[in-house]
């Protein structure tokens, strides 16, 4: 067994350095996240960016309350480079289930009246615009503030109007990350490769395969049984495989494992995962306990003989509207 540590023979390491050198594997790691709700806090975040001075932070617990109430994710959005001083709040409520896939922008003129904005959908500027929200969040994890201040720099580049930082995704030994909204799409390791070219995928309605981590919208289970599907049968659409069911098995060595069931226009394809827990690892930059974390390795494919490659699906360019 080995023991992560967060000293290696040059001295202490980032968490993001250790788990490339461990090559943590970024399949099926994407966080829960069917709808959130986006808040534009401009100035510098604290460690918690709505829980943490400099913003009010009875304001803030009084807004996280309402909005994981309400069954959403809270994510504080800044443009970069940009500290203008801020006089509106602008906020988008983002829908990230299948199918029912949306943003709605709107503003408040202080930060107080967000606590009357409803949750329900029912108000705010409908927009076609995709968002690309990237941790930045250097006072929750110095990689996200490394790492993804280069990939949120080269992406608003290429696309300013759809580029934002963001406060803390998860998975901050994977920085540079990055969320595809509204379909919830999490992206690991992107300094790594080229961001834009994730960017241009998803606009095609495609999945970058090597730095995909999984959908919001799905279970660790399946995130992980599209992945194997896409690299067994090559179908790169973001609607490819859709969940018929899933369950929790037990395989052949009485370990842990899922059976997947996916959609195709062939017939349903089945997946058996075997589940498994890493080596102990320190998960963030200031972790202090080692932990391990869930795994999925491929036990089996199994579907129709022949099932014809659909291509990408639907694309998301032709539909790119004005928005925030």
């Amino acid at each position: 067994m080995s023991v992560d540590g967060p000293f290696g023979d040059g001295g202490w390491q980032p968490c993001s350095d250790r788990s490339r050198q461990r090559g943590d594997p970024l399949t099926g790691t994407g966080s829960r996240g069917m709808q959130w709700f986006l808040i534009e806090i401009s100035g510098p975040w604290g460690s918690r960016a709505f829980l943490d001075p400099p913003f009010d932070t009875t304001l803030g617990r009084a807004l996280i309350q309402r909005i994981e109430g309400a069954g959403m994710r809270p994510l504080a959005i800044r443009r970069t480079g940009r500290r203008r001083e801020q006089t509106s709040w602008s906020w988008a409520s983002v829908d990230s289930r299948p199918g029912h896939e949306s943003v709605r922008w709107g503003s408040v003129d202080n930060p107080e009246e967000l606590l009357d904005v409803p949750l329900d959908g029912s108000t705010g500027e409908a927009s076609d615009r995709p968002i690309f929200a990237v941790c930045a969040h250097a006072r929750h994890d110095q990689c996200c503030a490394v790492r993804g201040r280069q990939v949120v720099t080269t992406l608003a580049a290429a696309f300013p109007e759809e580029t934002w930082e963001c406060s803390h995704l998860g998975g901050d030994r994977f920085a540079g990350t990055l969320v595809m909204l509204p379909h919830g799409l999490y992206y690991g390791n992107a300094d790594d490769g080229d961001a834009v070219r994730i960017a241009e995928a998803y606009l095609d309605g495609r999945v970058v395969e090597e730095h995909y981590r999984g959908r919001s919208s799905l279970s660790h289970p399946v995130q992980a049984a599209q992945h194997y599907a896409r690299l067994a049968l090559g179908d790169e659409g973001i609607e490819a495989y859709p969940p018929l069911s899933e369950r929790e098995t037990t395989t052949p060595e009485g370990g842990s494992g899922w059976t997947v069931s996916l959609g195709t226009d062939a017939g349903p394809v089945t997946v058996e995962l075997a589940e498994s827990a890493s080596d102990p690892l320190l998960s963030t930059c200031s972790a202090t306990r080692q932990l391990r974390v869930r795994q999925y390795e491929l036990a089996g494919l199994t579907g129709p003989a022949a099932i014809p490659a659909r291509g990408s699906s639907r694309s998301l360019r032709a539909e790119r509207s004005d928005g925030p």
